[in-house]
């Protein structure tokens, strides 16, 4: 069936953003390159300045990964570790990693927070600091994400100080330990660190837990969290004075521009010298006499 008046291809499926395509860990362990982080060089927790974050990435996930593995945590950070609700179970494997915080991520549900609270008894049991955050769906986890980030570090930095140089070890876990846990992961590496963007955050997840999920809607919600943070760092960078952790430095306001027309009436729909001058030089016209 041919259209005769149509000047382009056209097509029917339901309009979809674009892919988010995440570049897959090397096979090759030559060819795997090193990632590289550097803490925010304006970030308050200066202490984890005293990191060396150089060949991260130790190991070759894809070869040597198993399927064992994805009941166990692994270390994403010296001191952040990815896990599922099994591994916060675990009493054995957290005295061993010497977990000192505990971080849950559960879905607003009854049955899901059950579950959630029957894994957190063995933490009280064992008098380790735990929280747990319940979430109804990705928005209200990225509304989430500083507050979790803030819990990080706020209890990285008192263990700093009472262990004289050394910091605790925190593990942020959900049921599998492949969704919204590593979107919190993900995020705090986005928020914390130079240089990581959404991409970047989750290939070094991947890198060192290969059972990660981030699907397209993950995708996406870390993409919208590393928009916001960039527009919060050029907003610092262009005031000061303002400082970038919810500071109350005090900044003086500037009159917002306004639009002003000589006529504010209904003829206003009458004018079309806007739509003249974005068109203007415009040849493409979706369908032809």
């Amino acid at each position: 069936l041919s259209y005769p008046h149509r000047s382009d291809h056209y097509t029917y499926r339901v309009p979809t953003p674009p892919r988010i395509v995440v570049p897959p860990p090397a096979l090759n362990a030559d060819a795997r390159p090193d990632i590289n982080l550097s803490t925010q060089r304006n970030s308050p927790y200066t202490f984890l300045h005293n990191f060396n974050y150089a060949n991260l990435v130790q190991s070759n996930a894809p070869l040597e990964w198993k399927y064992e593995f994805r009941r166990e945590a692994q270390s994403i950070l010296p001191y952040l570790a990815l896990g599922p609700m099994l591994a916060a179970k675990n009493e054995a494997q957290l005295v061993s990693n010497g977990t000192t915080m505990l971080v849950g991520i559960a879905q607003k549900q009854p049955t899901a927070k059950r579950l959630m609270t029957s894994a957190l008894q063995v933490v009280e049991r064992m008098g380790l600091e735990h929280h747990l955050i319940d979430v109804a769906d990705n928005q209200d986890l990225i509304h989430n994400f500083p507050e979790i980030t803030h819990l990080i570090n706020t209890h990285l930095l008192r263990t700093w100080d009472q262990g004289r140089g050394r910091l605790g070890q925190v593990l942020v876990f959900c049921e599998s330990g492949n969704e919204r846990s590593a979107c919190v992961i993900a995020a705090y590496l986005m928020e914390t660190h130079d240089d990581v963007d959404h991409i970047k955050a989750m290939q070094l997840c991947q890198a060192q837990r290969f059972c990660v999920n981030f699907d397209d809607s993950s995708k996406r919600l870390l993409q919208g969290y590393w928009d916001i943070l960039c527009a919060k760092r050029a907003v610092a960078n262009v005031m000061p004075s303002q400082t970038p952790f919810g500071g109350n430095a005090s900044v003086q306001s500037r009159p917002k521009r306004t639009l002003e027309r000589d006529d504010d009436g209904d003829d206003l729909m009458e004018q079309d010298d806007d739509d003249q001058q974005r068109f203007a030089g415009r040849s493409f016209a979706p369908f032809v006499d």
